[in-house]
């Protein structure tokens, strides 16, 4: 719960919200009838399992064992009946390590975490064949295994908390991956000291400014900074974080993203704000919609309620709340294992 703005029954509303979609073969898809992606699928499982829906959630985990490639990879898309988009997505495939830490910093169970390590090995060793020598991870492979030529900020950064959930199920159960330290530290490095010059333009989108700061590469005072440095182009004060820039549009889930990203570097009022903005999303039955389009004061898409959203806002929540064994997964970086540092004398990071 956060006081005053979500109650533990509204938090159960929402995740019901979510069970509902849920497939009986465990998939999630982003709203009834719609696809499912692996990204947002595991971000609706950790949702289920911070409201005590454990059953739903380990579901879930076996949805994507059971269809997982035997390269280790995932289609970017898949639907009740198969594939749609056959596409394999770097980011959507590592978020399986960040999902599983997550549950058993959640439950505790060690036969989960030994059943669930052999597909979290194959998809990042997968993700780790798309790095580029100077550090960077390419953003998909084409289904035939060809490289898509350029790799995006927000990609590579959620990779980088994936890989340190990823070493840190390896200390769990008892495995070493050098190989892992030494790539998390290669990415670490690029995304700080190479910023823009090392991905594909993408400022106009608000997760290229917060993510940096949300998945732990820039912290403390440098992360301050990012964040301050484009809060007046991405923050529709009032109502919350627009999608892009160029757009009067806001969405729950970057509104909760974003909170959880001030929250890391110590800005508890902010965050607190966003996460009341986000409320104002909130429909009837506890789930949330995609997004709201200004000044016509429009849903958009039109009365789209996405599982993702009312999953970023109960994990925002879990992060307010402070008081979970999960909470801190997105905000106290110091838990996970730390980036190898490459050059103690760095220069300070560069956009």
């Amino acid at each position: 719960m956060v006081a005053g703005l979500l109650s533990r029954t509204d938090a159960g509303r929402t995740a019901e919200t979510i069970a509902a979609r849920q497939l009986p073969s465990g998939m999630i898809p982003r709203f009834g009838g719609g696809p499912a992606d692996p990204w947002n699928h595991v971000e609706a499982a950790m949702a289920l399992a911070v409201t005590g829906r454990r059953q739903e959630a380990e579901a879930a985990y076996e949805w994507l064992a059971r269809v997982q490639r035997p390269d280790g990879s995932w289609h970017q898309y898949y639907t009740a009946d198969g594939v749609d988009r056959d596409k394999l997505d770097a980011n959507t495939i590592a978020y399986i390590a960040t999902g599983v830490w997550h549950h058993w910093l959640c439950f505790g169970e060690a036969e989960f975490l030994a059943e669930m390590w052999p597909v979290v090995q194959r998809a990042l060793d997968f993700v780790l064949g798309l790095q580029t020598p100077r550090g960077e991870i390419l953003w998909a492979r084409h289904s035939d295994g060809t490289p898509w030529p350029f790799a995006l900020l927000t990609g590579s950064s959620s990779i980088s908390h994936s890989l340190r959930c990823g070493l840190a199920i390896a200390h769990a159960v008892g495995e070493e991956r050098p190989s892992w330290e030494l790539a998390l530290a290669r990415l670490v490095h690029t995304i700080r000291h190479f910023g823009h010059d090392a991905f594909a333009p993408k400022d106009r989108f608000a997760m290229d400014w917060y993510y940096p700061v949300l998945t732990g590469v820039l912290t403390g005072s440098q992360g301050q900074a990012r964040l301050a440095s484009r809060r007046r182009v991405f923050v529709y004060e009032g109502e919350g974080v627009r999608c892009v820039s160029n757009q009067d549009w806001v969405t729950t889930a970057e509104t909760c993203e974003c909170a959880m990203a001030y929250l890391a570097t110590g800005d508890r009022a902010a965050a607190l704000t966003l996460f009341k903005w986000a409320q104002r999303l909130r429909e009837p039955d506890g789930s949330y919609l995609t997004g709201r389009a200004f000044p016509a004061n429009v849903s958009y898409p039109y009365q789209e309620c996405t599982t993702y959203s009312a999953a970023a806002v109960l994990l925002a929540a879990d992060a307010l709340a402070g008081d979970s064994p999960t909470s801190g997964l997105f905000v106290d970086f110091d838990a996970l294992p730390a980036p190898l540092d490459l050059d103690p004398l760095e220069e300070p990071a560069r956009d």
